[in-house]
């Protein structure tokens, strides 16, 4: 059983989200310039999604605390989580996002991983109990329809999926997104993204798994079963399954059982591969649960995903390189306590 998030793990990580969400230097801007009228700051640009060090980590810091209170709502940071989404979530700060977004020469901006995050928090919103979340959720409502609208308007045109694993990969933007509009019963939306999973992935087979590179923090191969077990029903994800990862059984790729090995991390990019470990264990761990009890793939998935977790849960704070992300992909790899 892989570890789970316990009430003191929570406070921490959601500790670590308070003081980056709100710490706009050091700053990372993915920032387009069609004139000296657009040098200006990140809050400026960005009035809610200013820190982090960049615009996609504030957007999951968000998710992140907003799952940690769902999960913990009596846990003593909620307080200032709730002061916190209060004080960003107001409707002239989304006007301000929109205004950046609605720019001609953003149209692309944070495409794919920052519009699959947007999705994700909208749907953390949507599932959370209260009034508190159901405002915040309307309040937010014209920046989930400008990036549902962007996938709807993106994924008819492309032919090809990303197979990268950074911020490009399509899989894992695809996941994010088809949980969001299930969750929020977008039923069109959620076809298309089966639909074009199924474009993209479903005749793979034999995966070779060449993998990690040097910068990675999601794993291609795994990331690819991950969206499928979700976009699939469970007898057609096993057979693509089998075909897609046929040596698993017997360990192989064996690249896929074994943690990256972190060298420097204050080397932004190389603190990449803690999060490679993260959310290996994540979808290793999901995978697993996926397979039937006595399958013998699901024991050696479940101990992959302790190790890939262990190898990097101690290092999610230390130097802001990792530590303004790694929480949530370790929220992400942890099992909670009901067991999901």
């Amino acid at each position: 059983m892989i570890s789970v998030l316990t009430p003191a793990l929570a406070s921490k990580l959601a500790k670590l989200a308070l003081a980056h969400l709100t710490r706009e230097y050091p700053n990372k801007l993915t920032h387009a310039l069609a004139g000296p009228e657009d040098v200006r700051s990140p809050r400026e640009l960005h009035p809610i999604f200013y820190g982090s060090y960049d615009w996609h980590s504030c957007v999951h810091g968000y998710w992140m605390l907003l799952r940690l209170v769902t999960h913990y709502p009596d846990m003593p940071e909620a307080p200032a989580v709730k002061a916190v989404v209060d004080a960003h979530f107001t409707d002239a700060n989304v006007a301000g996002e929109l205004a950046y977004l609605r720019l001609p020469h953003n149209g692309s901006f944070e495409r794919p991983y920052g519009w699959a995050w947007l999705l994700a928090l909208a749907a953390q919103l949507h599932s959370m109990p209260g009034t508190d979340a159901a405002r915040w959720s309307r309040t937010i409502a014209p920046l989930t329809d400008t990036f549902v609208a962007r996938f709807e308007a993106f994924l008819p045109k492309a032919t090809y999926p990303l197979r990268v694993g950074t911020h490009f990969n399509t899989a894992f933007a695809l996941a994010l997104a088809l949980d969001f509009a299930r969750i929020a019963e977008r039923a069109s939306f959620a076809e298309l993204i089966v639909d074009t999973a199924k474009r993209w992935y479903l005749n793979d087979a034999a995966c070779q798994a060449w993998e990690p590179s040097g910068d990675e923090f999601l794993s291609p191969s795994l990331m690819e079963a991950e969206l499928m077990r979700r976009a699939l029903p469970p007898p057609e994800f096993l057979n693509w399954f089998d075909r897609f990862l046929p040596g698993l059984a017997q360990g192989k790729p064996a690249t896929l059982f074994t943690p990256a090995t972190v060298t420097d991390r204050s080397d932004g990019k190389i603190a990449h591969l803690d999060g490679l470990n993260l959310s290996r264990a994540w979808c290793q761990r999901s995978i697993a649960q996926a397979l039937p009890p006595d399958d013998a793939r699901r024991p050696l998935l479940e101990d992959a995903a302790e190790r890939h977790l262990q190898a990097a849960l101690t290092h999610v704070a230390g130097d802001y390189m990792g530590e303004h992300w790694l929480g949530t992909f370790a929220v992400l790899a942890l099992a909670l306590p009901d067991g999901s």
